[in-house]
């Protein structure tokens, strides 16, 4: 291949940005290639938070985000995008990460055009294809797809050598995500006013041990966000314990905990932070509530016990590792779990000491070679 290796990295979403511009901060350092970024916007103002702390300006932004969307119209219109994009830039790679719809269009429009997918955060299985949902399928159809298989873990990779993919193909890296976090940890040790706004809600709960939540699931929405809001409320309800909730903007999610924490002294339903204050917000919450995927492995890092509101993970490491524990989203278990790890301090020790499985921190560079080599 002469000259320089053209790589398009797609991405539409908020954790997708967070685990991918270590890559293209690597990318963009190293002559061997010319570096592309296109975004689908699937998520608008939480995206661009992390362009704008991140220092990338996409050179394509489909600006795919409306108000309830289906699926299959937000699939159609991100796969014709894309489409556009890779006719205009050619590039002799395409890059997607994790398992969103954005990666799923961005997959299959390279297929069409016959341009090789690398694949970062490969591997992932719940076993369950709608737990999560709609990611455990794109995960799947990617996996068919992808030329490199990027996997977090071995147990990430060992899924994807259980479904036949060739072991060529597959490279264990890490997961990006710990680069992401150590580099926004040291620009806050630098600059300590970018994570500055949770000052006062830092000051209002002072001496109190505080609870990071974050819940958005769509297998969540309905009677499991109600459930997960009624275990919060009571929760709340110790009096040395405070709630911290970036509460997601889908109206299925903001009008059930509106409804159910708002006006609770010590619960502060806050706007969704950007990166560098959600990275702060992890630091000072003694424990973690969560269904994100990437919460599980950024809380560990920083040596906080996540307890998993969902039925199933395709992050089981954690689980393994002891780091994170699976509650689903019954209501009770819930606050018996939080409770024991506010009360048994052998149990809260057992969790945030155990060993984070998903990486050291050099990921991007890993990723960069094997692009470089492959």
């Amino acid at each position: 291949m002469g000259g320089k290796i053209r790589v398009v990295t797609v991405f539409g979403t908020r954790p997708e940005a967070i685990k991918l511009f270590p890559l293209i901060h690597a990318l963009e350092a190293d002559d061997r290639f010319e570096s592309r970024v296109c975004v689908t916007a699937q998520h608008r103002d939480m995206l661009d938070q992390v362009l704008a702390i991140a220092g990338i300006e996409p050179d394509h932004d489909l600006d795919l985000m409306t108000a309830n969307q289906s699926l299959d119209e937000l699939t159609a219109r991100a796969l014709t995008g894309i489409g556009r994009v890779l006719d205009e830039e050619r590039p002799d790679w395409v890059v997607v990460q994790g398992d969103t719809t954005s990666v799923l269009a961005g997959a299959l429009a390279a297929h069409y055009r016959k341009i090789p997918v690398c694949h970062v955060e490969a591997g992932l299985r719940s076993g369950d294809l709608h737990h999560p949902w709609p990611e455990e399928a794109n995960r799947k159809m990617v996996g068919a797809i992808a030329r490199i298989h990027c996997a977090p873990t071995q147990t990430s990779a060992d899924a994807l050598l259980g479904e036949n993919v060739s072991p060529a193909s597959i490279y264990v890296t890490g997961n990006t995500v710990i680069d992401a976090l150590n580099w926004v940890t040291d620009r806050i040790g630098q600059d300590p006013s970018l994570a500055s706004a949770l000052s006062d809600l830092e000051k209002r709960f002072s001496g109190k041990r505080i609870i990071g939540v974050t819940s958005h699931r769509r297998e969540s929405l309905g009677e499991s966000m109600q459930d997960i809001a009624n275990a919060v409320k009571q929760i709340a309800l110790c009096d040395d314990i405070a709630v911290i909730f970036p509460v997601h903007p889908n109206p299925n999610v903001r009008s059930v905990m509106e409804a159910q924490l708002s006006g609770l002294d010590n619960v502060a339903l806050i706007e969704p932070l950007d990166y560098p204050h959600f990275a702060r917000l992890l630091d000072i919450s003694h424990v973690i509530l969560t269904d994100s995927g990437g919460v599980q492995e950024e809380a560990p890092a920083l040596g906080k016990p996540v307890l998993v509101m969902r039925q199933t993970t395709e992050r089981p490491e954690g689980v393994a590792a002891g780091t994170a524990r699976l509650v689903g989203t019954d209501t009770d278990t819930i606050v018996r779990e939080t409770g024991r790890l506010l009360n048994d301090d052998a149990a809260y020790a057992a969790m945030a000491r155990a060993h984070n499985p998903y990486g050291d921190g050099r990921s991007a560079a890993r990723i960069c070679e094997i692009l470089a080599t492959s």
